[in-house]
């Protein structure tokens, strides 16, 4: 059996009576960094055999199905949330259910819908976008088509990139689009950043170095109005 385990974002009491017990009973825990894991299991006491699961290795995957083919009870986690959601999990998760093995999915945390909770945005209904490409021709072309729908617009940026994203958004979609920035959710230093476009970028433009993870969250000033650019 393979059991989709959410593990903290950043505090470690934000976790399932149901996760701890399904680490526990796990024959082993493949992670997407073992020292990240490590932490989380030994500040729970839990001793578990960890292997290293690469998403974007065959032979990762290959040795993940083998040990799923012989029974072996699996717990999947990343460095923290919802595994497969923008995280490693979903290729192994998709063989597992192609070849009939049970799959059992944990409730728990997850940045993108604790950034959605707590935006103050509307969020009964949202586009998230993940990681956008790298290049800005087709960070425009998402956005855009993603605003089309007149939702909220959810998305995770780097903290080396979130100045130059955020100045696009201006440059692009306007200075008052609506923006909540949330950077390191449940840690010590989480941070809530909400106006405008250019009143977020200007924030974050007196800060030297921004550190951390970062959901954004974006809704235009007037819901359908899109330049006209291709």
């Amino acid at each position: 059996m393979l059991t989709i385990v959410p593990t903290p974002l950043g505090n470690l009491e934000d976790i399932t009576l149901r996760s701890l017990a399904a680490l526990r009973e796990a024959d082993l825990i493949l992670c997407e960094d073992t020292r990240r894991t490590i932490k989380l299991l030994s500040h729970y006491a839990i001793s578990k055999k960890l292997i290293r699961y690469n998403e974007h290795s065959e032979r990762s995957l290959s040795e993940a199905a083998a040990l799923l083919s012989l029974g072996k009870k699996i717990a999947l986690v990343s460095d923290g949330g919802m595994p497969c959601i923008s995280d490693p999990g979903r290729k192994l998760v998709a063989l597992a259910r192609a070849s009939g093995l049970a799959v059992e999915t944990l409730p728990g945390p997850s940045a993108v819908i604790t950034a959605a909770a707590g935006s103050g945005l509307p969020a009964d209904s949202f586009v998230f976008l993940g990681f956008l490409p790298r290049s800005r021709g087709k960070i425009v072309k998402a956005l855009k088509g993603a605003f089309t729908l007149k939702k909220t617009v959810i998305l995770y940026e780097s903290p080396f990139r979130i100045k130059k994203f955020m100045e696009l958004v201006v440059s692009e979609f306007g200075p008052g689009t609506e923006t909540v920035i949330a950077r390191e959710l449940t840690k010590v230093y989480e941070e809530w950043l909400k106006g405008t476009a250019l009143e977020t970028l200007k924030k974050l433009e007196a800060v030297k170095e921004v550190k951390g993870e970062i959901t954004v969250l974006l809704r235009p000033p007037d819901e359908g109005r899109l330049k006209d650019e291709g």
